[in-house]
């Protein structure tokens, strides 16, 4: 039976036109769109956030969904689901895979998803669960790299089908490429970053920021290689270096191994870290391989006893008779406990494909960061200004709220009543309608004390966000302080070993920026400088050189920050990192160290009087000023901002002398013009917080200032030494004075003290004073050696005159 043709005729004015096309530039055209979706799409990450675009719609509708880490789990099914519908046109599949992956803390340094069930094991060796039965929400840290996000920091764009905005890049509070890593392959190009520890990469990020030209050297001081999540030994520096100088380089990873008596006859090899994206199974199924192919010798038996508890452990028997170091060369050799990684920094930079180099990756970073702070700053600035024009319009109704009242009752309409306000008050329409709106019930004394609370607030706040816009250095100073807060919250020790090409071992888990223990001396000349241990000091003895009185020197670890107090009474942080080492022995003075002004900022006239710790166990700091007030305070911690004012002072005051206080139970000692000391015990002075302005410390006449005031330990050999000065009859100049310590008796706080110098024809008033602990070096102009007095026991006795006039007594420690 015939079948009839259902095939519809074209109609009569239809008009048939046929284009020839060329295969060849048809399949081009459609290669290249295909390439371009790949690239820009799928595969690369934004040099900015460090995402590839499923990464970013995982966590910006995570984020929408609530889905923050005080809420609880959801089925990954549900995000995968809103996911692909609103934001992702591809496949379940690659999104979970994308989600399993940031939740792996074997794949990420600092995981992103906070995954419940099962999500796989290292080296896939256990594929993680159905989507259905997994549950996920965000870390934390997942949190910084959405935050602001509703404040106009970044661009939105419409979605596939233009039902939906998302983000072009995400805010990232903290440089997610870099600490992360990321890998995909595009057409005609790949990625493949390794990586890093938070840590280390925001204080390069910190110093990039202080220190824009700083070098990839200086910078590799901060980040000295990889720190991979699985831990291992990294081998082979100068690929490192070639990574970071050309954005790509090859290095080795090795297991971690221990050699362990694992039975009583028995040594064996213990692996507890394995090279990055190796799971355990691997290595047990390459080693009975090669057993049983007669290619390893010397191994009994192969254990895996990894679990959740106690993490990696790969147990490898030695037969007796054989070197297990022998062995372990071989499983380097032929198995994957050693591996090499291929870096390749490919990103995308302002929709180009660049690779870069460490530099360069903190940098397109940090101008991203420059913006959103920028854009975040003025989007608030923004909002605070609307709601103080609208609190400055009910402000001023509220101050004739009778006629505001009469007005509106006598008006026809809303429409009369705003007019009329309008007209009386010359408010804008915007005030006049929030007016309108408001209940009368807000219109009472009560709230308008409070309005007057929010406008000045708002006012306060308008201010430092304009200083922020208004100012490059506050933005960089600003998003360098957000930097540390999440480098102190978030941070964690180094896993990753760094070793040279032979293996030897250069740097181990914590130490490749060590944060050992060491001593922050200030000479004074101003040089200040960093010991490689604390219990190295200058060198005492010998022949005196320029740089050799230590004015402050304070306990810090090398990773850590010190504060320097300015006699303007703040309190500066300086990172202890930046200074420069003084060489481990040999040396007696500080001609190696920098000046201060280098690291710090100081108005005319301002000088740092003393160094401090930033320790909250610390008794605290003792300043006096010139006025006689004396205070003890501790500061608050954790600083979270570079400056703090330590103390409120009187007009025309100033901070004269300052300790940090080792016990608390170290005497006080203030020395005036008029060659008054007053020695009390630190006891005597409660702790004050830091806006307060102090205490009386000694007793003054009139027209006397102070002319030092020191901490000093009363259980330690000290002296006191005090330098008259001379109206010109004399040819020497005025006399020197040096008594012993324990010759002044102790007084009560806010007394005059005793007379310490008693003051010859010629001479009106002390040039100098110090009180302090044995031994002690004195320095005049300049920082050019000077010799003390002889010790003089009697307390009120009369000077000697000097060779060479003395400036600033220290120590050498």
């Amino acid at each position: 039976m015939a079948r009839r043709s259902t095939k519809t005729p074209p109609a009569d004015d239809f008009d048939e036109r046929i284009l020839d096309i060329d295969v060849v530039d048809e399949m081009q055209g459609s290669f290249l769109e295909y390439a371009y979706s790949v690239i820009y799409s799928r595969a690369l990450p934004d040099a900015r956030d460090g995402l590839k675009p499923v990464h970013r719609r995982i966590l910006y509708q995570m984020h929408d969904m609530g889905l923050r880490p005080e809420r609880a789990h959801v089925k990954c099914a549900r995000v995968v689901g809103e996911v692909m519908g609103k934001l992702h046109p591809h496949g379940d599949g690659a999104i979970y895979d994308a989600l399993v992956r940031m939740a792996q803390p074997f794949s990420m340094r600092v995981p992103l998803v906070d995954g419940h069930g099962n999500f796989g094991s290292l080296g896939n060796d256990d594929p993680p669960a159905a989507m259905r039965y997994t549950e996920c929400r965000s870390t934390p840290v997942a949190g910084l790299m959405v935050a602001s996000i509703d404040e106009d920091t970044v661009d939105f764009a419409p979605n596939y089908d233009g039902s939906e905005q998302e983000p072009v890049t995400l805010p990232a509070a903290y440089p997610n490429l870099l600490v992360n890593g990321a890998s995909g392959i595009a057409v005609g190009m790949a990625t493949n970053m390794p990586p890093h520890n938070l840590t280390e990469v925001i204080a390069a990020a910190k110093h990039l920021i202080k220190h824009p030209g700083a070098d990839l050297a200086t910078l590799m001081r901060f980040v000295p290689g990889p720190d991979l999540p699985t831990g291992g030994q990294i081998v082979g520096l100068d690929g490192i270096r070639d990574a970071y100088t050309k954005g790509r380089g090859t290095f080795r990873i090795r297991a971690t191994v221990a050699v362990e008596q694992v039975t009583p006859r028995r040594k064996g090899l213990v692996v507890t870290e394995l090279p990055f994206a190796v799971g355990p199974e691997k290595v047990v199924s390459k080693i009975k391989d090669l057993v049983n192919a007669k290619k390893l010798q010397g191994i009994a038996d192969v254990k895996d006893l990894t679990d959740r508890s106690h993490g990696l452990r790969l147990v490898i028997e030695v037969k007796n008779g054989f070197h297990p170091e022998a062995i372990l060369a071989q499983l380097y050799k032929l198995t994957p406990m050693e591996e090499s990684f291929g870096v390749n920094n490919v990103a995308l930079v302002d929709g180009q494909p660049l690779t870069l180099g460490l530099k360069e990756l903190l940098q397109v970073y940090l101008d991203h960061r420059f913006e959103v702070v920028r854009r975040r700053s003025e989007f608030r600035r923004t909002r605070r200004r609307n709601r103080l024009h609208l609190v400055e319009g009910l402000l001023v109704a509220l101050v004739d709220i009778d006629e505001v009242i009469r007005i509106i009752r006598a008006s026809d309409n809303a429409a009369a009543a705003k007019d009329g306000l309008i007209e009386r008050f010359g408010l804008s329409e915007i005030q006049t309608q929030y007016i309108l709106d408001t209940p009368l019930r807000r219109l009472t004394r009560f709230d308008r004390i409070e309005l007057e609370n929010e406008r000045d607030q708002l006012t306060a706040e308008i201010a430092e966000l304009t200083g922020i816009l208004e100012s490059d250095a506050e933005l960089r100073k600003l998003v360098s302080s957000e930097l540390t807060e999440i480098s102190r919250k978030y941070g964690t020790p180094r896993r990753s070993v760094l070793a040279d090409a032979d293996g030897a071992v250069v740097a181990d888990v914590p130490l490749e920026v060590p944060d050992d223990p060491c001593r922050v001396l200030l000479s004074s000349t101003g040089l200040v400088a960093r010991t490689v241990d604390p219990a190295v000091v200058l060198r005492d003895g010998g022949r005196r050189v320029k740089h050799d009185v230590v004015a402050s020197a304070v306990l810090a670890t090398v990773r850590g920050e010190v504060g320097a107090v300015t006699s303007t009474g703040r309190l500066l942080r300086l990172s202890v990192v930046d200074l420069p080492l003084l060489p481990a022995e040999g040396f007696s003075d500080l001609s190696a160290g920098a000046p201060l002004a280098e690291f710090l900022s100081l108005a005319d006239g301002e000088r740092i009087v003393c160094l401090t710790t930033l320790s909250e166990s610390s008794p605290g700091l003792a300043l006096g000023t010139e006025q006689g007030v004396v205070k003890r305070v501790v500061p608050d911690y954790p600083l979270t901002k570079d400056e703090l004012e330590v103390i409120t002072l009187k007009e025309g005051d100033r901070i004269v002398g300052g300790a940090e206080l080792r016990t608390g139970e170290e005497d006080l000692v203030f020395i005036t013009e008029e060659a008054q000391l007053l020695r009390f015990q630190a006891g005597q002075v409660r702790p004050q917080g830091r806006p307060a302005a102090g205490m009386a410390g000694i007793k003054l006449a009139d027209d006397v200032k102070v002319l030092s005031f020191t901490a000093v330990d009363p259980g330690s050999e000290a002296v006191v030494v005090t330098v008259a000065n001379s109206d010109g009859t004399l040819d020497e100049g005025g006399g020197a004075k040096m008594t012993p310590f324990d010759q002044f008796p102790r007084k009560g706080r806010a007394t005059g003290g005793v007379r310490c110098q008693r003051f010859l024809k010629g001479e009106s008033r002390l040039e100098f004073a110090w009180a302090g602990s044995l031994p002690a070096r004195a320095a005049g102009p300049g920082g050019v050696a000077a010799a003390l007095p002889a010790e003089d026991p009697r307390r009120d006795g009369s000077g000697t005159p000097l060779s060479k006039p003395i400036e600033v007594i220290g120590g050498t420690s």
